[in-house]
Parts: structure tokens; sequence; C-alpha cells
């Protein structure tokens, strides 16, 4: 019991010492009516690891996401800057749901749902202010690895804002 409190103690204390961002996407909230919301942890000055949760509140629109839900690990590699302009690269991981529409010949158009995997890359930009203000803008591609029913290509783009914590 010691040594689980003491572990405990140690990754609080670690955690808590790094930096960590909460952020939500401008882009997908008012111009696809859907929602993302991320969480960011630095393990150094160069890279970070964070998850995105993605939630589409309106299927139905001309222009929108094809996933329902997307969850979003993903890894990047910031580039130093003497500036408060950073570049990053990424590397992510998205597991996606939603229907995905099956046309055949003399039928009514049916729908199926699909659960996959997608892995995929992003690249972009990240504007944090003295006082932890951020600002982040970036745009990827993924692509679907697991089921024929999946969309084989999988969108990751967005402008997120957002609070830095120490």
């Amino acid at each position: 019991m010691k040594k689980l409190i003491f572990a405990f103690t140690i990754l609080a204390c670690t955690l808590s010492q790094a930096q960590n961002e909460v952020k939500i996407d401008l882009f997908d909230g008012l111009i696809l009516k859907s929602i993302e919301v991320s969480y960011e942890h630095f393990l150094n000055e160069e890279s970070s690891l964070g998850i995105s949760a993605f939630f589409n509140l309106d299927e139905g629109a001309s222009f929108s996401y094809n996933e329902k839900t997307m969850f979003t690990p993903y890894f990047r590699h910031h580039f130093q800057s003497r500036t408060n302009w950073r570049f990053f690269g990424e590397v992510f991981i998205g597991v996606n749901s939603g229907e995905k529409e099956i046309k055949i010949k003399d039928a009514p158009n049916t729908f199926k749902n699909y659960t996959d995997g997608a892995l995929g890359i992003a690249v972009g930009t990240k504007y944090v202010s003295p006082k932890g203000f951020v600002i982040d803008i970036f745009g990827g591609i993924g692509r679907n690895l697991f089921n024929s029913n999946a969309p084989s290509i999988v969108p990751r783009a967005g402008i997120n804002i957002g609070y830095r914590i120490n």
C-alpha cells in the first residue's frame, strides 16, 4: 500500500509541474455545428501528448464531417522558436464512428454504421501568450485501416483556443 501511495504521489507531482493545455475548437463549433475539446500534456519543451474528443451535432448538414464521434490521441513535436509562435508536426490515431451510405443498384439507399481506427499526420502552428492564452491552427489527414464500410480518409483540422496551465 505504501508503494502505491508513493507512486501516486510521484505521478501527481510530475503532472502538476508540467505544462498542460485545455482547448476547444472554434472552427468546428461555429462552422460545422460540432464540438471538439482537447487536452495536451507537455513532456518537455519540444514534445507533447494529447487527446481530442469530437462530437458531430448535425449529421444531416450538406457540409459536415462523416464521423459522429472521434477520439484522437496524438503526439506533437514542437519546433523551437524565439517568438510566441511555434510550428509543430503531429502523429495521431483516430478512433472514429459514424454511418456510411451504401448504394445498391435498384434499391433504396441504406446506411451502415461503422467504427474504425485511423492513422494520420498533421502540421500546424501555435501561439502561446505570456499569460497562458493559447491559439493553435492545424490541418492533416488520416486513413482508416480496418473497416471497409468506413470512409477511407479522415480529416483533422481545427482552430483551437484555450489556456495553458503551469
